[in-house]
């Protein structure tokens, strides 16, 4: 059996995709704007490195609790377009940008291992609730993380000294909806913000012409007809949609050094499980060392920890 009482330090790195719906944006405190269906990501990964304190104990032979205290650097870098329709009701991408915001972090909660004995092995349960504080969020990040881990334990001629090998499951489980707010010269885009607004601005006024110079060569009958009229509505909702966001931020970006960005999404995992595969070597009861990787999916990571246990 192990000591009863222990305190680890770890180091965590992940990198994962991200699927993100639902997006508002404002600027200033300002309205938020309604971006659904005229913007598109073709990429969101987030990246964090994280450094861990985790006190435990063993409740139970069989039931492990622990406490989770940590700091992190977090990233996410995200590619998107804006997408507008033409009179035949097809999008066209008129800016691609790619930004990256940085943010530090630090999360406090716990978590549960129940554990059996299976053949000559063990199954463990791990199950941790964190609850992370970024400063450009309104309020903690919810994360739930459940991770099965089959595994067996081979022992050296030394006393004590054992070697731990494991396979398992990892998933993620997320609080979708996100509010905050973040200055905007804390983004770090690429190209030239104020040349893509421009560009934006008159590619919009371009299309609008387009599409109502369509719907007004349309006879009368034509008009009636509740395809043109729904095409020809969604087109000025969408243009009027990519207009107001523009129009917003090169209003923000003539105070960039003062401007601000408010948004409003649902994001989530990509992949919810990647497979995880571990080894934890015992010096004595009291010195123990481990590394896991996780790999598959979209989702890639790494753990190395450093643990001391003792009697209570």
């Amino acid at each position: 059996m192990p000591y009863s009482a222990g305190l680890s330090v770890n180091y965590f790195w992940q990198q994962s995709d991200l699927v993100i719906n639902n997006l508002k944006v404002g600027f200033n405190n300002g309205s938020l704007y309604d971006l659904d269906g005229i913007i598109r990501f073709n990429k969101a990964t987030s990246n964090a490195s994280v450094v861990s304190i985790r006190p435990d104990v063993w409740l139970l032979p069989f039931l492990n609790v622990y406490g989770i205290f940590s700091k992190a650097s977090l990233a996410t870098d995200v590619g998107y377009g804006l997408w507008i329709p033409d009179s035949t009701n097809t999008s066209e991408e008129i800016i691609s940008a790619r930004s990256t915001a940085k943010f530090d972090a630090t999360s406090a909660g716990f978590g549960i291992t129940p554990t059996i004995g299976v053949g000559h092995g063990w199954f463990a349960l791990d199950m941790n609730f964190t609850w992370t504080d970024i400063s450009s969020l309104e309020k903690p990040a919810y994360t739930f993380v459940f991770g099965p881990r089959l595994g067996k334990t081979f022992k050296f001629k030394t006393p004590e000294r054992n070697i731990n090998f494991w396979v398992g499951g990892f998933r993620v489980a997320i609080n979708s909806g996100t509010k905050g707010s973040i200055n905007l010269a804390d983004l770090s885009i690429d190209g030239n913000l104020q040349t893509k607004i421009d560009n934006g601005i008159i590619k919009v006024g371009d299309a609008q012409v387009k599409v109502d110079t369509w719907w007004d060569g349309l006879s009368a009958a034509e008009k009636a007809n509740p395809v043109n009229f729904a095409k020809y509505t969604s087109a000025n909702i969408a243009l009027d949609k990519a207009g107001n966001i523009l129009n917003a931020a090169a209003a923000a970006v003539d105070n960039a050094g003062n401007a601000t960005v408010q948004y409003s999404l649902d994001k989530r995992p990509d992949d919810k499980w990647n497979f995880i595969v571990g080894s934890q070597f015992q010096l004595n009861k009291s010195l123990m060392v481990r590394a896991e990787y996780g790999f598959l999916g979209t989702r890639e990571q790494f753990l190395f920890g450093l643990q001391y246990r003792f009697g209570l």
